[in-house]
């Protein structure tokens, strides 16, 4: 796959908290989205992979983006599906493909994705907050992506 540590395009949506109003512990902010993305971009870039990154709030609303150059728009829409889908349901995609192994008709549940790279965002020993969608690379590591860069910005990726 071509690989450029070059990003094609960044976008981070801040219309979720008003201008003035304090981010609450319950909320995912457009600054930590952002870290999340910065920790996924390194992460990609020692690897030398090129993975497209959604960022979402508890909602799933997009609050930030970025596709890594060599990667078409599919892969980008791909990404936004495995963040919506791990937002939905509150648990990583990777779980959702063992979950429609032993559970028949969940695979095709609204908003299950069953391929690794969906994964929730948990304030440590706390509160759901988002979550985070990659893909572009081998799902194993789309799904170490969004662990990376969960971890890089403080949270985590389960609640406990």
């Amino acid at each position: 796959m071509k690989y450029s540590a070059h990003l094609c395009v960044i976008l981070i949506l801040t219309s979720g908290i008003p201008s003035g109003r304090a981010q609450s512990s319950n909320e995912l902010s457009a600054a930590s989205a952002q870290k999340i993305i910065e920790g996924c971009v390194a992460d990609a870039t020692a690897k030398k992979q090129s993975h497209a990154i959604a960022v979402v709030d508890g909602s799933g609303s997009l609050l930030a983006f970025v596709r890594m150059e060599g990667n078409p728009p599919g892969v980008g829409e791909f990404a936004i599906q495995k963040a919506e889908a791990a937002a939905a349901w509150r648990f990583s995609t990777a779980q959702m493909s063992e979950a429609a192994k032993d559970t028949p008709g969940f695979a095709n549940a609204p908003g299950v994705t069953t391929v690794p790279g969906g994964v929730p965002i948990y304030v440590p020993h706390g509160a759901f907050l988002g979550a985070v969608g990659v893909s572009g690379e081998a799902p194993a590591d789309d799904a170490s992506c969004a662990m990376a860069g969960i971890s890089a910005a403080g949270f985590s990726q389960g609640n406990p």
